[in-house]
């Protein structure tokens, strides 16, 4: 039997602790989306947004001055997954009241499968996930 085994497709960058690397983020991934066929699909635009608010919250909230995240992609048969690596302390949380800001996680949970946060030695990952048809 001669079966072929589908590796999943990576994508990862770093970006500064700036403002405009949300921005960059999204550009990126656009790009990743484009070059796996996924830019025309129906999760487009909800997987760009949720980059536009990890990265936020990384920037804001995870990244320590002087220190970088990463955007890590993987696209796989059935899923696209985000993760938004930072060096900061604190888990990140859904704010459901509030002020104008910090419903970024909101917006993640209300569009993404699936979302969490993951330990790392130094620092945290969070995380969503979108099925793919």
């Amino acid at each position: 039997m001669n079966e072929t085994t589908r590796l999943p497709l990576l994508r990862e960058r770093f970006f500064r602790r700036e403002r405009r690397s949300a921005q960059a983020a999204r550009r990126f991934t656009a790009e990743a989306l484009a070059g796996w066929g996924l830019a025309e699909t129906a999760r487009a635009d909800d997987v760009l947004l949720c980059v536009s608010e990890l990265v936020t919250n990384a920037v804001i909230h995870g990244v320590p001055p002087g220190r970088q995240l990463r955007v890590f992609l993987r696209h796989d048969v059935s899923a696209l997954v985000v993760e938004v690596h930072d060096s900061g302390g604190g888990v990140p949380h859904v704010v459901y009241d509030g002020d104008e800001g910090g419903r970024g996680l909101l917006l993640v949970a209300a569009l993404s499968d699936k979302w969490g946060v993951r330990e790392r030695e130094l620092g945290k990952a969070v995380w969503c996930e979108f099925g793919l048809p």
